[in-house]
């Protein structure tokens, strides 16, 4: 491979337009391809993650969240960690399904850790004559690994669950609040909607950001213009999002009056199964073991 080549991380040809502007009409780019990040789009996979209600894994969700709220301890955070890699091996959850981790990540996390680090705190390494406080750097490694957990256990229920199951398994674990005259069938067919439109969305603003990049560029000459040309992008960019999301709003509006109305979004049968009460009573062991270990470490 020559030189010039393997040094180069793109191409591109570029020329002048009638104004004096400099174009650039075409880029390559050689740089390893990044897997997007797949949000709300269940892995097609058979397994029993995937027949449950989404209902329990709702409860699940809440529960950990709420466990990890108040206990966000080392021993409750690995538990955790461990009911997530173990439902994401039975529900034979892919290693492609996980984003690529940009550079700018770990650069941020890197520059996060080293100033955490600068706090100090016990406990104190001692080396040589130099006296290393880990506190800092601990609470911030912690805070690193409970925000990975979170997002793992909401990437699986992502991954396992349909979208058109949230709305009535929301409207069912709902019910009892009825009593107290609050919407939870509007509540549910607008979580729904809002569910189901989010990754259409997403697509839309990939296709539009795609374009944009592919459009000749006219490089300008002061940094005024160079102001100037991002605002006139950021404007071009935000109107034809509103108007995909108006024109995808429309659409979604004709097929669910098709289709019978929004009251057919929460009103499928949805009910736990014996399955879901096994899942219900594991994910009750680990938590109530988190609890405990985490009152006994911290008593």
């Amino acid at each position: 491979m020559p030189a010039h080549t393997a040094s180069a991380g793109w191409r591109a040809r570029s020329g002048f337009d009638g104004y004096g502007g400099r174009v650039v009409t075409t880029a390559v780019s050689t740089r390893r391809p990044t897997r997007p990040v797949m949000l709300l789009r269940p892995v097609p996979q058979g397994s029993v993650v995937h027949d449950m209600w989404a209902g329990t894994k709702l409860i699940v969700v809440f529960a950990i969240s709420v466990l990890l709220t108040f206990y966000p301890g080392w021993v409750a955070i690995g538990l955790i960690a461990a009911l997530v890699l173990a439902a994401g091996r039975i529900a034979h959850i892919p290693r492609g399904a996980l984003p690529s981790v940009p550079r700018w990540l770990w650069i941020l996390l890197a520059f996060g850790a080293s100033t955490a680090a600068l706090a100090g705190g016990s406990p104190v390494m001692q080396v040589g004559t130099i006296s290393l406080g880990l506190g800092g750097l601990l609470n911030f490694l912690r805070i690193t690994a409970l925000s990975i957990v979170l997002l793992g256990l909401g990437a699986m229920v992502s991954w396992t669950t349909n979208v058109a199951e949230i709305a009535p398994a929301v409207a069912t674990l709902g019910r009892p609040l009825r009593w107290l005259r609050i919407p939870v069938d509007e509540w549910a067919v607008a979580l729904g909607l809002a569910l189901r439109a989010f990754p259409m969305l997403i697509d839309e603003f990939r296709v539009l950001y795609a374009a944009r990049r592919l459009r000749p560029k006219r490089i300008p000459s002061t940094r005024r213009a160079r102001r100037r040309r991002r605002a006139l992008e950021l404007v071009d960019l935000l109107a034809t999002a509103i108007s995909v999301t108006l024109r995808r709003a429309d659409e979604m509006g004709d097929a669910i009056t098709a289709r019978g109305g929004a009251g057919q979004i929460s009103a499928a049968p949805s009910r736990p199964r014996l399955i879901d009460w096994l899942g219900l009573a594991i994910a009750l062991v680990v938590c109530a073991a988190a609890l405990a270990a985490e009152l006994a470490l911290g008593g």
